[in-house]
């Protein structure tokens, strides 16, 4: 872990699913949370959110690797918006993706959505501030609140994975709706982001039917 308070925050979510009747299991077969925050800047993470969207790891890591060529090797607002539409297509980004990080680029150079001091926002602060931007929706936002800023109770009930994973681990054939699992999620409060790595986690280790 980075510093001790982050420490301090996943450890205290492994003790309690540690110790809880269905995630106990979960926690024994994958061991204690590990740092997965993302690396660099706010503007680097979120370009790199984006990019990875509704990509498979291998081909969303080759295509992120080409986008930090095409902007010069700097992920920066004002790099990216030195850099053509053409040049982020060529990259291999959808149109999408590129008008997406170039609004981000924008809006964070004029100042309508700064990143700057995000750490002393609430989460419900963050989420409307990051949404301001195209192709940023609440579940985008709510990754950055959890693997950027380490948030200790974010609960994506949107996700695919975490309803997968929670169904997993209750040996439910099929993923938890949304609303219901938003209710279900209330008894882990305030270490809700540790049950949705945990989540996660179950769809690796737990099999089919267990």
């Amino acid at each position: 872990m980075a510093d001790a308070s982050e420490g301090e925050i996943w450890s205290d979510g492994h003790r309690l699913l540690r110790e809880d009747a269905a995630f106990g299991r979960v926690v024994a077969r994958s061991g204690p949370i590990v740092d997965t925050r993302t690396r660099g800047t706010h503007f680097e993470a979120l370009a790199r959110m984006i990019v990875y969207q509704q990509l498979a790891g291998k081909a969303a890591a080759t295509i992120h690797g080409r986008f930090v060529e095409a902007v010069g090797g700097s992920v920066e607002p004002e790099a990216v918006l030195a850099t053509s539409s053409e040049v982020l297509r060529a990259a291999g980004l959808s149109r999408n993706k590129s008008r997406a990080i170039e609004d981000l680029a924008g809006r964070v150079v004029d100042g309508t959505v700064p990143l700057d001091g995000l750490e002393g926002r609430t989460d419900a602060e963050v989420v409307e501030r990051l949404t301001q931007v195209r192709g940023i929706g609440r579940w985008t936002a709510e990754m950055f609140l959890m693997f950027q800023l380490r948030r200790p109770d974010v609960w994506p009930v949107e996700d695919l994975g975490v309803r997968k994973g929670w169904s997993r681990v209750h040996g439910l054939a099929e993923p938890m709706p949304p609303v219901e699992l938003e209710e279900l999620g209330e008894p882990y409060r305030p270490w809700r982001s540790a049950v949705a790595w945990y989540c996660y986690r179950a769809v690796e280790v737990l099999p089919r039917g267990y």
